[in-house]
């Protein structure tokens, strides 16, 4: 079988596997609703272009989106984590056949390169070059499309740097620091306080535009050495994908015993803290709400960007607390579905697991409210407020994401990487969505017509109430659980 005839048969068989996947049938909201997004964020791009190509219409010659292209790339990273796999996940069906394993490798990296997702940037770059080159008196219909085929092979190499990370990332989460490092040098040193990075990217994709060959040379050259350093490692990690295989140093066993005087509910939340330490994916799903939450905590404490508008200044407040729980308790009980039979064995055992996932996310909010300390002692918010957002946040928006305990029953594999086991179903994609946008509209209200100061108060009450009512909520999401727990049960065992 040559190339071109395996390539095709792999593209085929994804088309495949995707249709025969358990989850088909219920994502098929989730896949409407996708595509709506993708179309929302392609019309939003396209505004922008516009907006800021008309901008510089009348200046061709000088482009400053040109020199900024690095904060374009680092956006186009950061967001690849929610879709992208590595090709060692997707050969591991192949591996019984009698295939090379380099083939495989170098097919799945083609389609890497050729993935729709590197031009999804072409909605912004398109009617951005409309307008400063392809309308102005400077530039040609050549200088236009060598400009987007340029654009398209840094997102190309951009993709390829993405995944050399990425495959780190799926062995070592640490190895998110070093990217992250990476960018904030090269923001700082060569956009901030110094402009050099800004120039050379801006002469360099100028250069382009007029047929110089050699930018596109480095561009090609550097992608054609990131294909050959994925092929080597993506050799390297197959076998440990396939296998299992993850170095694990030897811990002395931590037996929590503090929490022994709770009871059941003290086995309960062990299983919580064990649960992230143990299992890889609900840790990676806890380190990113964690770093989501600390992320919003400390520029909240740390910069000025949200203290001119006072309702921005509560919505980023109120999300310090809220980050956690909002991309964690997305997916509640997903984890538990691959031992659910065994929680059902005991009486409320289910009641009593959701009582230790509610202490255990308000325990975490202690995190964020240390950090705000700060912007509350040098005035930038209040202790109401801080006090209000985190009531808010415990006694409202925690209990509707628990509501979706009732309808979640696919199940959350505990080993394997957070994009293949996540198969969002639509009452999580409605209720993670209400609980992002729902806040803002009743904190936009309260705080129009009652003020800051009242607004806050009446958030810190509903909080309050909430959170003194959670024996009775949480018995309400048991009682409801229970009566569709022949379905739940039977749809965790087919995802599993």
């Amino acid at each position: 079988m040559n190339i071109l005839k395996l390539y095709k048969l792999i593209k085929q068989n994804q088309k495949l596997a995707n249709k025969r996947h358990p989850m088909f049938e219920k994502n098929k909201a989730m896949k409407v609703f996708g595509w709506i997004f993708i179309l929302f964020w392609a019309a939003y791009l396209l505004i922008f272009g516009i907006m800021f190509g008309s901008m510089c219409s009348n200046h061709p010659t000088y482009n400053f989106i040109n020199g900024g292209l690095l904060v374009f790339l680092i956006i186009d990273f950061y967001s690849r984590f929610m879709m992208t796999d590595t090709p060692a996940q997707e050969v591991k069906p192949y591996k019984i056949l009698p295939i090379s394993q380099k083939s495989l490798i170098k097919i799945f990296l083609v389609r890497i390169g050729l993935s729709p997702f590197n031009a999804f940037w072409l909605c912004f770059f398109v009617p951005f070059a409309l307008f400063s080159i392809l309308l102005s008196s400077t530039y040609g219909f050549g200088n236009f499309v060598v400009y987007l085929v340029m654009i398209w092979l840094l997102f190309v190499l951009n993709g390829y740097w993405y995944l050399f990370w990425r495959s780190l990332m799926n062995h070592k989460m640490l190895w998110i620091i070093a990217p992250t490092l990476i960018y904030a040098a090269l923001v700082w040193f060569g956009l901030w306080s110094n402009d050099w990075l800004f120039q050379w990217c801006k002469h360099t994709v100028h250069d382009a535009i007029w047929y110089d060959v050699m930018p596109f040379f480095y561009v090609i050259a550097a992608i054609f050495v990131m294909f050959l350093i994925n092929l080597y490692f993506q050799n390297k990690f197959i076998y440990f994908e396939i296998a299992k295989v993850e170095k694990v140093s030897k811990v002395k066993p931590r037996e929590m015993s503090f929490l022994n005087r709770f009871g059941i509910l003290g086995e309960y939340l062990k299983l919580e803290v064990k649960s992230i330490q143990r299992n890889k994916t609900v840790r990676k799903q806890f380190w990113s709400g964690f770093i989501a939450m600390l992320m919003i905590s400390l520029l909240f404490a740390f910069t000025d960007a949200y203290d001119s508008v006072p309702f921005w200044r509560s919505f980023i407040c109120m999300y310090c607390f809220a980050a956690l729980g909002v991309i964690n308790l997305t997916s509640i009980l997903c984890p538990e579905g691959n031992y659910i039979d065994c929680l059902m064995v005991r009486k409320e055992s289910i009641l009593t697991l959701l009582k230790a996932k509610y202490y255990f996310n308000l325990g975490m909010m202690i995190i964020p409210m240390l950090i705000i300390i700060m912007p509350i002692s040098q005035g930038k918010t209040t202790i109401i407020e801080a006090l209000a957002c985190m009531a808010f946040a415990a006694g409202v928006i925690m209990p509707f994401l628990f509501q979706l305990a009732v309808y979640n029953n696919n199940t959350l594999k505990l080993n394997d990487v957070l994009t293949k086991s996540g198969q969002n179903n639509k009452s999580q994609i409605i209720c993670s969505l209400a609980a992002m946008f729902v806040p803002i509209i009743i904190m936009y209200v309260l705080i129009n017509l009652c003020g800051t100061y009242i607004g806050s108060t009446i958030m810190l009450v509903i909080g309050i109430v909430g959170i003194a009512l959670h024996h009775r909520w949480l018995d309400n999401i048991y009682r409801r659980f229970m009566k569709r727990r022949h379905e739940n049960m039977a749809n965790f065992r087919a995802t599993r």
